[in-house]
């Protein structure tokens, strides 16, 4: 395996993360569907709705993760919400996932941001102990605010 290069890509690149972004969802039980996946991705980036950072092992994708942008009014503040993660089986156990959330926590500093945020699954334990790790924490009740939510049918 070659160096491990980690660069965000913009809407031109985006054919680089639909094959981990379909195997990501697949994980998640979803149904697999390339060109959703396709439509889904360009949408975010040519409407400047996310950010992606890819993992290349020289040419080969084979990690990825989407950032979106969390507005606070109150605070005046624009931080990060970690929503996609996902290292090709292959390449796991070789430090990708750790080098991309690094990456994600490098680019929120660099804009100005107050704290990076994520959500797994609660049987995801191989996840949550890498988040730990380096240094999230998991919360509980908010001092400040409650979080509600509604589902839209």
């Amino acid at each position: 395996m070659s160096k491990i290069e980690i660069k965000r890509i913009d809407e031109k690149e985006a054919n680089l993360v639909v094959g981990l972004f379909n195997q990501y969802r697949i994980f998640y039980g979803k149904f697999s569907d390339l060109g959703m996946a396709k439509a889904f991705i360009d949408a975010r980036l040519e409407n400047n709705e996310s950010v992606i950072f890819v993992a290349l092992d020289g040419d080969k994708p084979v990690g990825f993760t989407q950032l979106y942008p969390k507005y606070s009014s109150a605070r005046l503040t624009k931080n990060w919400i970690l929503n996609d993660l996902f290292v090709d089986p292959d390449y796991r156990k070789q430090g990708i996932g750790e080098a991309l959330i690094k990456t994600v926590i490098d680019f929120a500093k660099g804009q100005g941001s107050t704290f990076v945020q994520l959500e797994t699954a609660v049987d995801n334990f191989t996840a949550q102990s890498l988040y730990e790790q380096i240094g999230f924490v998991k919360q509980g009740p908010d001092e400040e605010f409650l979080l509600y939510k509604i589902e839209i049918k």
